[in-house]
């Protein structure tokens, strides 16, 4: 896997021509393109199936949290769509969890597609210990991120979505096939804006991540390709200077 191949770019805006001008942009300079809540709520999954076609890695993140019958529901709805990557909140519970693998396992046998690798969200990048004393969460972010991977691990999901200040510890609770993709990535200099728990692309990619997701960095440079060309550069020289792990 070389430094593109672990970046996903997150498209975090509804405008359709805009959304069509970087995905093209950025298509083989990045290893995927991640689509959210806001992308798919406002256009639905024909749309998606336009814009990034069936090459593209396509990182559907939707987030979702409901009980167990509605979250395998909806695995089965955006299957058809085969997304590569899907996330579900890791707080909805063992049951949902379990519910959605085993929906994205029957649907992808029945369309005979491949199946979504399903990661947990675990504590959004963009809360810190004061977002999780507001809801009641005594926890420092650290504990509950890794109480929430084991969880998830346990429920039979792939992988989970963990700042970069959680790769280390999850690596070594989790093991190497288990799936660790990561926001909260901005390039040294750049505007951390929302994000709390923050590093470079570098850092991130030498700590252990299976994949970058990195938006507004590549999304609003001056040059998309030229940034996510830079980014792709950092992480590979990274990855030259150490030990190769393989991707679960």
């Amino acid at each position: 896997m070389d430094g593109a191949d672990k970046v996903y770019c997150a498209i975090d805006t509804v405008d359709i021509g805009l959304s069509a001008r970087l995905i093209d942009g950025v298509r083989g300079a990045v290893g995927g393109i991640k689509l959210g809540l806001e992308f798919f709520t406002a256009h639905g999954p024909d749309l998606v199936r336009r814009l990034v076609g069936r090459d593209t890695p396509l990182f559907l993140d939707l987030k979702l949290h409901d009980i167990p019958n509605t979250v395998a529901g909806a695995v089965r709805a955006v299957a058809p769509l085969a997304p590569t990557l899907l996330t579900i909140h890791s707080s909805g519970g063992p049951a949902m969890m379990r519910a959605a693998r085993k929906a994205a396992e029957e649907v992808a046998a029945q369309l005979n597609v491949r199946r979504p690798k399903l990661l947990a969200v675990t504590v959004l990048t963009s809360l810190d210990q004061s977002d999780l004393d507001a809801v009641g969460i005594a926890h420092a972010p650290l504990q509950q991120v890794r109480r929430l991977a084991a969880l998830a691990k346990d429920s039979g999901m792939d992988g989970v979505i963990c700042s970069p200040l959680e790769i280390e510890a999850l690596r070594g609770d989790c093991g190497g096939d288990f799936l660790l993709v990561v926001p909260g990535i901005r390039p040294a200099g750049s505007a951390v804006g929302d994000q709390k728990r923050v590093m470079t692309p570098g850092e991130a990619g030498g700590t252990g991540a299976d994949y970058l997701v990195i938006g507004r960095p590549i999304t609003e440079a001056a040059s998309p390709r030229g940034a996510a060309e830079a980014i792709a550069q950092e992480i590979a020289a990274v990855q030259g200077a150490a030990p190769r792990r393989a991707v679960g």
